[in-house]
């Protein structure tokens, strides 16, 4: 189970039942600075202390509190101007305090930027009514050091006398703090000016679910993608089970329905006739009945078994050691069903008692597969030799889930790609094999040989050269293609702005999967992704383009596909913009000499500002070929090669649509470009 790592904070959900109304509130002109003459003075903290600030009570806030600090271990703090409040810098995590604002008359709409602990309960912003010191709204923030802008509909108040509270009761070590800058109210409070608006983002902004179909309630979320899994509320992570069973796709996911933060794991439920076109089914696998304080244990990360009319899940029974000392805490279980939605777990549970006698307790996410080479069932699972990554191999002795024998281990790393493995997968594909797992918070691929007990690894590579990809998963459908799906994030960043409306987490499309001309492992679109086209194609057909940058199109929801002629490619380089306004863009770029494909998100939005790189083959026929989709704030990128990269990008503006070409030192020749728009999965 990928994020096994115990990262639980207190969990609850502040779940508002407020409409979408914000966005009927746009009358008023959004303008940079100016003072309505309702506004207190120093909401953004400009004076480099808390002038105009009170302290309510306790010493997590101070003049310590305001610092003009860029950037921290993971980014930029993107703060409005200089200063903001850093709610470590007074007195440490642990502080406790509150700081109000000064009173002033609420307007339809008001906005600040937060950062810091996700804990609604003892860590948010607060809009308060002076005359019985109601609480209105409020806002927790991401786990996240770095600022978003929450956008609140305060009309039903409009007039009323209200100030603003920066609230911190949480003691704890561990995101124990809370971040704050810029504040703005009235009609400046929806944007920048010179026509830039905010993505409409907080608890106020989540519509509640009653009756709504998915397809309509997706699309009121500015930063929910349309066409890739994600969660109605609550967090999700690996996908798990994927099967095509009785012609339809079964995409399982390790899923907490109580936050949008990793908890107890269950395992959200989902179907589809295309792989594309997704409905939520019930969840499968819930953990067990626990009355212990803080218990963590769940059901994590497992696969799917067909057997005739059963469909049988097999997967790892997580028992929190911390609260049952003792316990065996990795073991691998099985639950069946006949109908493909009700999971009944097996009685003689678990299947495999933990790992092998004298290996390390690290021992998850069992993956079930048919060796060809024997003609046999068996299972790969995640492990450790203590200093190095691992793949425990199994055999089934019954030809079902219920009885393994233990054969060894599959495959031992050399260390460099992470201790312990977690997710493997293991199958045969075209004439090698090929093994994949997650190691270090990445994905990496090994392909080459096996004897039916050991294998032998010829080449390594990254599943995915982007920063969004953990924890894949294959599966082989009715038709003989080999099929995946991956998680669209990593453990190595805490970037995960939509856990202010709710949800976290999100599936990739489903990729095929093929062995690439050097032998290494490659992946592209599914066609059925075709389905999702809205509207017509904007063919752009052949042209040039110099360092004057060409627009191709203006859509966050999108196919962008674009055929580059290098042969009579004069440029030394080009740059294809995406998710562009002025104020922001995320750029991919390729440098002919080198090869190189560079994902730039440095200036992208909320999510993991960085760069990347992968070095594509030379095309035999001298075309290079992209296939790019943009879904809202998700980037994925295939290269004609197999080469893919993703990305979360989450840009900050409404206006942040655009598309647009651009060469470097000389004339690019484009062969074929276009641009579809692309519709709901859930349609």
């Amino acid at each position: 189970m990928a994020g096994s790592r115990n990262r639980l904070v207190t969990l609850g959900l502040v779940m508002s039942a407020a409409s979408n109304a914000v966005a009927g509130l746009l009358p008023d002109q959004p303008g940079r600075r100016g003072n309505s003459g309702n506004e207190p003075l120093n909401l953004g903290f400009e004076t480099g202390n808390l002038q105009g600030w009170e302290v309510v009570y306790g010493d997590a806030f101070g003049n310590k509190s305001v610092t003009d600090a860029a950037s921290y271990w993971g980014g930029p703090f993107h703060q409005d101007q200089k200063y903001f409040i850093w709610g470590i810098t007074q007195a440490g995590e642990a502080a406790v305090g509150e700081l109000k604002s000064r009173s002033f008359r609420a307007t339809s709409v008001l906005s600040f930027l937060i950062g810091g602990g996700y804990d609604p309960d003892n860590l948010y912003v607060g809009l308060v009514r002076d005359s019985d010191n109601r609480l209105l709204l409020k806002q927790t923030a991401t786990n996240d050091e770095a600022l978003i802008r929450i956008v609140w509909d305060t009309s039903k108040w409009a007039g009323q006398s209200v100030h603003v509270i920066i609230h911190d009761s949480s003691t704890s070590q561990s995101w124990g703090h809370i971040n704050f800058d810029d504040l703005r109210i009235g009609p400046r409070a929806l944007g920048d000016g010179d026509g830039l608006t905010f993505q409409v983002i907080g608890q106020a902004n989540q519509p509640p679910r009653r009756n709504t179909p998915a397809c309509s309630i997706y699309a009121e979320d500015p930063l929910r993608p349309q066409y890739h899994y994600t969660p109605y509320q609550g967090w999700i992570n690996d996908p798990a089970g994927l099967v095509q069973w009785k012609g339809r796709h079964h995409l399982f996911s390790q899923f907490n329905p109580a936050a949008p933060v990793w908890g107890p794991m269950h395992w959200s439920h989902a179907a589809s006739t295309d792989a594309v076109h997704w409905r939520e089914l019930p969840v499968a696998l819930s953990p067990a009945n626990t009355s212990i304080p803080g218990d963590a244990s769940g059901r994590f990360t497992g696969s799917a078994m067909i057997r005739g009319d059963t469909l049988d899940l097999v997967f790892t029974d997580f028992i929190d050691g911390a609260t049952h000392p003792g316990a065996i805490q990795q073991s691998v279980a099985v639950a069946s069903s006949t109908d493909g939605v009700n999971f009944k777990l097996y009685p003689g549970n678990p299947v495999v008692l933990g790992p092998p006698v004298g290996a390390p307790v690290d021992f998850r996410d069992p993956k079930v597969f048919h060796d060809k080479t024997d003609n046999s069932v068996k299972m790969v699972i995640g492990a450790t030799d203590g200093t190095h990554g691992q793949v425990q191999l199994y055999r089934s002795t019954d030809s079902g889930p219920y009885s393994w024998s233990h054969v060894g281990p599959l495959y031992t790393g050399d260390g460099s790609t992470g201790n312990p493995w977690e997710c493997p997968n293991f199958f045969p594909l075209g004439n090698k094999w090929v093994l994949f797992y997650g190691g270090n918070g990445l994905g990496y691929y090994e392909t080459g040989t096996y004897n039916s007990s050991v294998f032998t690894s010829e080449k390594r590579g990254l599943l995915d050269a982007g920063p969004a990809s953990y924890a894949m998963q294959w599966y082989k459908d009715e038709s003989g293609r080999d099929l995946a799906i991956t998680w669209l994030a990593n453990w190595q960043t805490s970037k995960t702005p939509t856990r202010v409306n709710g949800w976290a987490g999100q599936q990739s499309i489903t990729r095929e999967l093929f062995l690439t001309a050097d032998g290494g492992l490659g992946s592209r679109p599914i066609a059925e992704l075709n389905s999702l086209a809205k509207g017509p194609t904007k063919n752009l057909g052949r042209f040039q383009v110099g360092d004057r940058a060409r627009d191709l199109g203006n859509s966050n929801t999108a196919r962008v596909k674009l055929t580059v002629n290098l042969k009579e490619t004069r440029a030394s380089s080009f740059t294809l913009a995406v998710f562009e306004s002025r104020a922001e863009s995320t750029l991919l770029s390729y440098d002919v000499a080198s090869r190189t494909l560079t994902l730039d998100t440095t200036n992208g939005g909320y999510g993991q500002a960085g760069k990347w790189q992968a070095v594509l083959a030379k095309p035999a026929d001298d075309k290079l070929a992209l296939d790019i989709f943009l879904d809202r704030g998700i980037l994925e990128v295939f290269a004609g090669d197999g080469t893919v990269m993703s990305a979360t990008v989450w840009p900050r503006y409404k206006q942040s649509t655009g598309i647009s070409l651009v060469g470097r030192n000389g004339t690019l020749a484009v062969a074929a470009a276009s641009v579809t728009p692309l519709g709901s999965s859930w349609c």
